[in-house]
C-alpha cells in the first residue's frame, strides 16, 4: 500500500520546492564565486565543468530519447559534482560566498544527495565512487 497524501501535504510540498527554487540565483552566484576562489581545489572546479559540458554534449550514457531515464545521468552526474564542489570548499568558504540563510545553504547541499534516490543502489555507489575519487 502506498501512503496517502493529504491535500495539505501536497500544498506543503510545493512550497518547500517553491522556496527552494527561490534560491536558485544565490546558488548559481555563490557557484561564480567558488569558481573564481583560488581556495577551491581546481581538481573539484573542472569537474563541474567537465560535467557541465557532458551535460550539454549531445551524446549520453543514456540518450535523452529514453524520457525520463535519459535524464537520469545527466542530472545525477551534475549533483555529484555540485556535491563534490560544495561539500569540499568547506563550510566558511561555502558560508563567506552565500548571500542568504546558513541553513536554507545547508538543505540545498543536503538536497543534493537526495538528487540520486531514483537511481539504483549499485549504480550510484559505481558512480559516486568515481566522482568522489581525487
Amino acid at each position: 500500500m502506498g501512503l496517502k497524501l493529504s491535500p495539505r501535504d501536497g500544498r506543503a510540498e510545493r512550497a518547500a520546492v517553491a522556496a527552494l527554487v527561490a534560491q536558485i540565483p544565490r546558488f548559481l552566484r555563490l557557484l561564480y564565486r567558488l569558481l573564481r576562489d583560488a581556495r577551491v581545489s581546481r581538481l573539484d572546479k573542472a569537474l563541474l565543468l567537465g560535467v557541465a559540458a557532458y551535460v550539454v554534449m549531445p551524446l549520453d550514457l543514456l540518450p535523452d530519447v529514453f524520457g525520463f531515464l535519459g535524464l537520469v545521468d545527466d542530472l545525477y552526474f551534475m549533483a555529484l559534482a555540485l556535491e563534490r564542489l560544495l561539500v569540499r570548499s568547506g563550510r566558511e568558504v561555502l558560508l563567506e560566498h552565500w548571500e542568504g540563510d546558513p541553513e536554507t545553504l545547508d538543505r540545498l547541499v543536503l538536497g543534493l544527495e537526495e538528487v540520486g534516490s531514483f537511481v539504483p543502489a549499485p549504480v550510484r555507489s559505481v558512480l559516486r565512487g568515481r566522482v568522489r575519487e581525487d
